[in-house]
């Protein structure tokens, strides 16, 4: 598979797509010259990268051993880094550091121009027990705002917020703790406890959304609503980068509502359920680029909030930059939804490599009638993929099917420049009888080796063209 990246690396020097090229002759790369200027990368894009700013601190640092903490699990550091917080922000701001070794924690709450730097060489791990993150945040939990339990990494209407280094966050998520309130989910030996399960807060919490209970009053005495490991809610500049984030209790990266955020260099590393990599959701000006994601969900997902709660806060994901990432494992490589009523505009996603037998989806958006959705403008070019299952999937259907009246809405959706060396599918495409899907167009996609065909319904004026399965160029 190396050779063939190096290879369409080449082609993509002189203009030309590996689509074009390779299975065929030299005349489908003129036609992919002539034509590319008709499907150009939109300057927008660059636009939205150049104004993305990564957040700058002053140069104090302090590190949160000189407020007390100690290496090992039986020393608990909490108290040292938030006073080691408190400190470094009531000077104007810098960094606080957590040097080499293993220290242990309950929830950190950021504050304005605070970085929190994880050094080369240190893990910080944070205990899996619930009652330490209490009391309750103002949060989202798979896009419904309720006042929960404090994800494990927090910052609430923060400027200037950092997580970065080299060195390890620890999640606790495992088969003994957070991961059992999922319930039932795929072969784990738990099950579906009759009391610590999830579903007995979240669809109380979903009927309260539907039925427009204030955010206030969204409180359980028994919430076992897994918390996002990192969730800054309300921030402008944001940067997380450099760090690898290993077993999650729910999603790793989950910047809510926030506008400026560069994510980049990270390795996600969970396989426990709902392990998404990086969730945005309803924020404005988000670059991800050189991470890798290794996970036991999406590994990117944008979102905008879920049904009635989305529709309420109705703020859309917009200008989200994609490029440069490795996804492995995972339910999608990038997805969009499924919680995404607000609606998702102007997303660029550029030159990233996804394979893995356990990797379920290429390029995906989940919706249907409840949740709806107004989808414009999502653009992906350059993408390799060694091995997926299904490549490319539009699901109207997904969980609830059509039983709303909220019908996505698709627009302005291209794919081009696609290499799949080996797909279970090519494409999943499912639109409803009465809005099909539309506003998608292919363009230069190969799909070297594909097992099963393609499941195509309700799909309506795709523009396409070479599209080559199997060795032969297709049409939809």
């Amino acid at each position: 598979m190396n050779r063939q990246f190096e290879r369409r690396d080449i082609l993509k020097l002189i203009g030309c797509s590996a689509a074009s090229v390779g299975l065929f002759n030299l005349a489908g790369c003129q036609q992919t010259l002539s034509d590319s200027k008709s499907f150009a990368w939109s300057s927008e894009a660059q636009q939205i990268k150049a104004r993305i700013k990564a957040p700058e601190f002053p140069e104090l640092t302090k590190s949160i051993k000189d407020f007390g903490a100690k290496p090992g699990k039986q020393n608990d550091s909490s108290m040292a880094i938030r006073a080691a917080i408190a400190d470094v922000a009531s000077a104007g701001g810098g960094t606080v550091l957590v040097p080499a070794g293993e220290f242990y924690t309950g929830p950190v709450h950021l504050e304005s121009n605070i970085n929190l730097h994880i050094a080369q060489g240190a893990v910080l791990h944070f205990y899996p027990e619930p009652e330490r993150y209490k009391p309750y945040v103002f949060t989202r939990w798979e896009g419904t705002e309720l006042m929960g339990l404090s994800p494990l990494i927090y910052a609430f209407e923060k400027t200037n917020v950092a997580v970065t280094g080299k060195g390890i966050l620890e999640g606790g998520g495992s088969h003994t703790h957070w991961w059992p309130w999922k319930g039932k989910w795929k072969e784990a030996e738990w099950g579906d406890h009759p009391v610590e399960n999830q579903k007995f807060t979240r669809d109380p919490l979903r009927e309260m959304a539907e039925n427009e209970v204030p955010v206030a009053q969204r409180v359980f005495d028994d919430n076992y609503l897994r918390p996002p490991f990192i969730q800054p809610i309300r921030c402008k500049n944001v940067l997380i980068e450099g760090v690898t984030i290993k077993n999650s209790p729910f999603w790793l990266v989950n910047p809510v509502l926030c506008e400026n955020v560069t994510v980049q260099g990270i390795h996600c590393e969970s396989y426990g359920p709902n392990s998404d990599g990086c969730d945005p959701e309803a924020c404005k000006d988000v670059l991800i680029q050189n991470c890798i994601f290794d996970t036991g969900d999406d590994c990117i997902a944008i979102k905008s909030g879920r049904n009635a709660d989305g529709r309420r806060v109705g703020v859309a994901s917009e200008n989200i930059l994609i490029e440069n990432c490795q996804m492995k494992a995972g339910h999608g490589g990038v997805v969009i939804g499924s919680e995404i009523s607000g609606g998702v505009r102007n997303l660029y996603v550029d030159n990233c490599e996804m394979s893995s037998p356990d990797l379920d989806r290429g390029i995906r958006i989940k919706t249907n009638s409840i949740r709806g959705g107004h989808l414009k403008n999502l653009n992906y070019r350059n993408i390799n993929i060694g091995q997926v299952k299904d490549a490319i999937v539009i699901n109207f259907y997904y969980e609830e099917g059509d039983v709303g009246k909220f019908t996505p809405v698709l627009e302005d959706i291209r794919i081009e420049n696609l290499w799949v060396e080996h797909a279970t599918r090519a494409f999943s495409l499912r639109g409803y009888p009465h809005t099909p899907i539309t506003g998608v167009t292919l363009k230069n996609l190969t799909f070297v080796k594909v097992d099963k065909d393609p499941i195509i319904e309700n799909v309506a004026n795709i523009k396409q063209s070479g599209i080559s399965v199997n060795g032969k160029f297709v049409k939809i």
